[in-house]
């Protein structure tokens, strides 16, 4: 048997208390991706996306989280992509940010929308231009012969634009939105006696907190 199958792991002692968190757990978040930035972590704005696809299964893959405001947490896609055409069936998402070297992990449970064509026009401008080219090139998600078809169609959006010319957005690429109405902070600890902290949208504006057992 494998080893990582019979290893144990025993967390640190540092602890999360409900008088250590912001009331607003967009806030507490952004404290809590600045310190896995701080801490050297690898993309510390890497999570893993859940969704539910038309035919009712689940699936999930890792995503970079690309905006964060008082609002939500976005990201960017192909829209017809296989998590593109789950959120048009069924909006609900979760999103996992598994911070593994500090004992951390927050899962926000919400729902996707689609960000204004402003906004996916500002987040594809800024993506490197090679970055841009994969994007036109690409069927996200679309089965393809080889890698060399691949490659192939790459070289001739490149032969398209030229280096002095724009790539311009395609209409099936851009950002989702999700609204949060959960927040879950895990931290941990020693024994397997985790702390988990969550945050629930509350009626009328707000948030509720309460102490969930590990």
């Amino acid at each position: 048997m494998m080893e990582s199958l019979t290893s144990h792991t025993d967390y640190g002692a540092e602890g999360l208390s409900e008088a250590m968190v912001n009331p607003d757990p967009m806030l507490e978040f952004a404290a809590w991706l600045t310190a896995a930035e701080g801490a050297g972590l690898y993309e510390p704005n890497a999570m893993v996306v859940g969704t539910i696809d038309p035919d009712g299964r689940p699936s999930s893959r890792t995503v970079l989280l690309k905006g964060l405001d008082g609002r939500g947490f976005e990201f960017v896609t192909n829209y017809d992509s296989r998590k593109g055409r789950a959120l048009r069936a069924n909006p609900g998402i979760t999103l996992l940010f598994p911070w593994y070297p500090m004992q951390r992990q927050v899962i926000v449970y919400g729902t996707a929308q689609p960000t204004d064509a402003a906004a996916s026009d500002a987040y594809f401008t800024r993506r490197p231009r090679p970055a841009r080219i994969a994007a036109v090139a690409s069927e996200q998600s679309e089965p393809i012969a080889s890698r060399e078809l691949l490659e192939e169609a790459v070289r001739s959006v490149e032969r398209r634009y030229p280096d002095d010319t724009d790539v311009p957005r395609p209409a099936d690429w851009g950002g989702f939105r999700v609204l949060p109405h959960a927040i879950e902070f895990w931290q941990g600890r020693t024994s397997r006696l985790h702390d988990r902290l969550r945050f629930t949208a509350a009626e009328g504006g707000g948030w509720t907190l309460e102490r969930l057992q590990p």
